[in-house]
């Protein structure tokens, strides 16, 4: 289900690119980011109760547009392949749950256009929302995914709440920093290379 979902997003984002009136020019701006997406998403900040892996895809999902998708999966592919973080068997579960995310960011970042013209703080604002957002929708697909998959001999109010203390209380500061951090970088961006954001009004 996680592949044939996954084949499915990927070939929407592959069509939109396609339609694009110069399809290769993001493509070395998409190979820099997917690596640093790699980098981050393979460290690991001890975060008691758990840890985290920073994403950074509401990040991509702005500045790249459709393009995010594809980085991401080939991303998640080299980590599992070289790594060995997450398995190839979980590839496609893992590319929805952090690529679904960044392409709403993506949305949500194009919709706001007018606004963000108008305003240069909503610019940083909408992006902070985007960066913060893209954490918490994945936190929450995991925090689905796992509940659903709660094993019928275990405590489901017991799993309840280790799932809620472990993955999504200790993603909030992660995504604080993220939305921070995304924030600065757009608003320098629309500073100083506007061109690298994708400022084309498009329909979603």
């Amino acid at each position: 289900g996680g592949y044939a979902l996954t084949g499915l997003v990927t070939w929407y984002s592959l069509r939109k690119i396609k339609r694009e009136k110069d399809p290769t020019e993001s493509i070395p701006k998409a190979s820099l980011l997917a690596a640093a997406f790699f980098v981050s998403s393979s460290v690991t900040i001890p975060l008691p109760p758990s840890s985290v892996h920073p994403l950074l895809n509401g990040l991509l999902g702005i500045v790249l547009g459709y393009y995010a998708f594809p980085a991401i999966l080939v991303g998640l592919f080299f980590q599992a392949a070289m790594l060995s973080h997450g398995g190839l068997t979980t590839l496609g579960v893992n590319a929805l749950t952090a690529g679904v995310p960044a392409l709403l960011a993506h949305y949500l970042f194009q919709l706001s256009r007018p606004l963000r013209l108008r305003n240069f703080w909503l610019t940083s604002a909408i992006s902070f929302i985007g960066g913060a957002g893209g954490v918490a929708i994945t936190v929450l697909m995991l925090f689905g995914l796992l509940i659903a998959n709660i094993p019928a001999d275990l405590d489901a109010s017991v799993e309840r709440s280790t799932i809620v203390s472990t993955l999504v209380i200790a993603h909030i500061p992660l995504m604080l920093v993220e939305g921070a951090f995304t924030a600065m970088v757009v608003s320098f961006l629309q500073k100083t290379k506007p061109e690298l954001l994708p400022e084309l009004p498009e329909k979603v």
